[in-house]
């Protein structure tokens, strides 16, 4: 506490000199855009130098290993000097929570992804066409009109999804640097929550409605399913896919009324307690005795997993907490990277146009929401800080009066401003407000009868401010 009110005057050795207080405006109402700081510099670095292993792979054997480096020294230097481990404690908690539910979410999507092109076997991926996408039209349209440059720009392989993952891990490891607010476990957790909602979501929606790949050989290059369809598909979809008339009859009859005939066996595989997968992951013989989990590590990535495209989710939610959290052109500059992302998942044909777009607009309304209740901390932060603003020049007068019940006072106003409902535990908290507030009065006693002819209001605010955030 003598740390944080350390600086709430500057001392003078004369106490004739005219009282003049310097007006700043206050840091608390000011909304901080440090996207021209360090962290921003770093982020760009990053990015800059892991391209170099497409234009120098020379140097970027050398430069990307000293930036690490760089990084890795200069967080651990400023490890003993981080003020905020309490709410870094505080926080473990739900990010563990975060992890966890993040983790089962994956796993509920890579069982999904495998099973929405296991479940309609090789040959009907082999013989899909893709569906019309507008999005690869105007983009294949713009290459025959813009300079060749820019061309080549757009087509530049700048940014992947493991890009926007680091770049989020440099963000919440940046509150070591002041950066962002404190606690970094906090915005970590928020981040993987998000993810796991809207990778639950995901599947949900592409499993829902099973959409050809833009890529057709996708499924057999990637998967080792059995060609033909699973008896599900056999009786609910294969003989009503391309028969207008049989489509007809299903509608007006609404039952599945033809006969499918002899149903193809599937390999059963001994998977104990989890056999049950094997309707989903249909692994065939060649197989042999792979676990579940072997088989869904192996394919590297899926081909009907489409809408929305989860690469974009990473991106936009990437995106969003640093436009939140640092703010500044460095954010501007990864919006930009996201929608570079974007075009080249639609140019290379891993996604169609509308999986693009829908992940955007699904990653801004998660983040939004889970913002609606998850820093109910920065919300009570919010409101003693506006409260603050309103009683500066209060305060500031009554400690230059060493009026210590007004200080008091006022001082109790900001702290009640925060609090929303009494229970337990505000109770504790109001206990604990009390004596940080009678140690800032104790420390002003001290100080009021010392107190500068030069009173600079923007230090004494972001004292008072550390001093909120702190609490």
């Amino acid at each position: 506490m003598d740390t944080t009110l350390s600086c709430l005057s500057h001392r003078s050795r004369t106490r004739t000199t005219p009282t003049t207080i310097k007006m700043h405006p206050p840091s608390s109402s000011r909304r901080l855009h440090r996207g021209g700081g360090g962290l921003g510099l770093a982020a760009i670095a990053y990015v800059s130098i892991d391209y170099l292993r497409h234009l120098s792979p020379m140097w970027h054997e050398r430069l990307q290993p000293a930036l690490w480096a760089a990084l890795a020294l200069a967080a651990i230097v400023r490890v003993p000097f981080y003020r905020h481990w309490s709410l870094e404690l505080r926080s473990a908690l739900p990010f563990i929570f975060s992890i966890l539910f993040m983790l089962s979410a994956l796993l509920f999507e890579a069982i999904s992804v495998r099973s929405v092109t296991a479940v309609l076997g090789l040959d009907w991926h082999n013989a899909q066409p893709p569906l019309p996408d507008v999005g690869q039209w105007l983009l294949l349209g713009l290459n025959e009109k813009l300079p060749q440059t820019v061309v080549n720009i757009l087509r530049a392989r700048i940014i992947g999804l493991h890009h926007f993952l680091m770049l989020f891990i440099m963000l919440g490891f940046s509150v070591l640097f002041d950066s962002v607010e404190a606690p970094g476990l906090g915005l970590g957790a928020r981040y993987m929550f998000t993810m796991g909602i809207g990778r639950l979501l995901r599947a949900i929606a592409f499993v829902s409605t099973i959409l050809p790949s833009p890529r057709p050989w996708c499924a057999s290059a990637r998967f080792q399913v059995p060609p033909y369809a699973h008896r599900w598909a056999q009786k609910y979809y294969v003989p009503y896919a391309t028969d207008s008339s049989a489509i007809r009859q299903i509608i007006h009859y609404d039952i599945a009324y033809a006969d499918p005939g002899e149903y193809n066996v599937d390999f059963q595989p001994d998977w104990g307690s989890m056999s049950f997968l094997a309707d989903f992951l249909r692994p065939t013989a060649s197989d042999g005795s792979s676990s579940w989990y072997h088989l869904l590590k192996k394919a590297g990535g899926g081909c009907n997993d489409l809408l929305y495209s989860g690469h974009m989710l990473v991106a936009v939610l990437t995106a969003m907490a640093w436009t939140e959290a640092y703010g500044g052109f460095t954010s501007s500059l990864i919006w930009i990277l996201v929608l570079h992302s974007a075009q080249r998942e639609i140019r290379e044909r891993h996604h169609y146009s509308v999986d693009c777009l829908v992940a955007i607009y699904m990653g801004i309304f998660l983040w939004k929401m889970t913002g609606l209740f998850w820093p109910v901390k920065d919300a009570s932060r919010d409101r003693r800080l506006k409260k603050l603003d309103r009683i500066q020049n209060r305060l500031i007068q009554a400690a230059k009066d060493s009026d210590m019940d007004q200080v008091r006072e006022l001082l109790n106003e900001v702290e009640s401003s925060g609090q929303v409902r009494q229970s337990p535990k505000s109770r504790v908290m109001c206990c604990e407000t009390t004596k940080v507030n009678d140690k800032l009065l104790h420390r002003i006693q001290i100080e009021a009868s010392d107190l500068t002819a030069s009173i600079d209001l923007s230090v004494l605010q972001e004292r008072l401010t550390n001093m909120i955030n702190l609490g």
